[in-house]
């Protein structure tokens, strides 16, 4: 079996040496250059093209933006960012996301090399997921305009972009039908999200999203999202209500929960050891909307590598919670649709261009 040969691109010595070691220790893996800048590394690659990219975004010469869309446009390869924490450098790597890179490490400014060196088996398991990507479902085009609503979104409803208000009254308090969807993505997951959510009409039942990327970086994804979609997206706050037009995206670095109070849905946002290896957790999602919501939910799970979000999903399945797996065909990475659909827990197998329309067949 061939091993994954990997190009490190850093400004940073420590950085460049750290990813080095610490790839280098793991028997698939081979890295056959580290190189300072895009320059010297686009030299290297014409000798010997990698399987996987590693980048950080900001280099002299030639910034790894710039870097990423000239590979994608000439020969895409799938790419690992490892970028900082600053505010800044999240919004550029953000960028880099919607151009076609598909996992985000991130680097303090600080404290750099006991920082990779703590991280290095999130750097190792980006690789195998990167290695593992079908590059050929990566969707690189520009996205929408800003503020643009599809014809699916321009349905009838309340003001564009803003949940409804509550509803009022006897009814409302006993009200016991209100529906609940919850996404659980990773490896490829923050295009297939745009893909999906910028089809769905604001009058759409509200949903709750765990998509696998670091702290600060949820943030300015739901803000991203909040700017292209009808529905109002959002990093979710703990005691949030869910909403018929409304996303709730999990924060980087907590578990995100659905609790039920009397007829209202809302999510609990916490602290806690990952699952699965992650934080937030697929699973730690699904577990609780399977006890809390059952039949009134609805499960997607889409690309990405792993098997988070499998046994949730199982269990929603089993407290009568209809599921859907994204197909093989559109995932970048089949690994945890895959894993689910082997568990025994989805109803349904459709492509990533379906799930929109299933999502707002099941709301009717």
């Amino acid at each position: 079996m061939s091993r994954i040969k990997v190009i490190v691109i850093d400004d940073s010595a420590v950085v460049r040496q750290v990813n080095r070691e610490t790839l280098e220790r793991e028997h698939d893996i081979e890295v056959i250059a580290v190189c300072p800048d895009p320059v010297a590394a686009l030299e290297k690659m014409r000798r010997q093209w990698p399987d996987v990219i590693v980048t950080d975004i900001e280099m002299p010469r030639m910034d790894g933006l710039a870097f990423l869309k000239k590979v994608m446009a000439e020969r895409p390869t799938p790419t690992v960012i490892c970028s900082s924490l600053t505010e800044e450098g999240a919004a550029t790597t953000m960028e880099a996301l919607a151009a076609g890179a598909l996992a985000i490490i991130t680097k303090p400014k600080l404290g750099i090399k006991q920082f990779l060196q703590a991280s290095g088996n999130d750097l190792v398991s980006a690789v195998r997921a990167a290695a593992s990507a079908n590059m050929s479902r990566v969707r690189t085009r520009p996205p929408p305009p800003r503020g643009a609503a599809t014809a699916a979104a321009a349905a009838p409803g309340p003001a564009a972009g803003r949940a409804p208000a509550p509803a009022s009254g006897v009814d409302a308090l006993h009200d016991t039908t209100e529906k609940v969807i919850a996404i659980g993505t990773s490896t490829g997951g923050t295009q297939a999200l745009e893909a999906v959510l910028t089809q769905l009409p604001r009058t759409t039942a509200g949903i709750v999203v765990v998509q696998h990327m670091p702290e600060k970086f949820t943030s300015l994804f739901s803000r991203r999202l909040d700017e292209l979609c009808a529905m109002e997206v959002r990093e979710a706050e703990d005691g949030d209500r869910l909403l018929p037009g409304r996303v709730l995206i999990a924060p980087g670095g907590r578990h995100m929960l659905l609790q039920r109070s009397g007829a209202q849905y809302r999510v609990q946002v916490r602290d806690g050891p990952p699952v699965n290896r992650h934080k937030p957790s697929v699973d730690v999602l699904f577990r609780s909307i399977a006890q809390v919501a059952g039949r009134n939910a609805l499960g997607i799970i889409m690309t990405g590598m792993g098997d988070d979000g499998a046994r949730g999903l199982r269990e929603m399945h089993d407290a009568d919670a209809q599921t859907i797996a994204e197909d093989e065909s559109t995932c970048v990475v089949f690994g945890m649709p895959k894993a689910a659909i082997e568990r025994g827990g989805v109803s349904k197998v459709v492509p990533l261009h379906h799930i929109a329309r299933e999502i707002i067949s099941y709301g009717r």
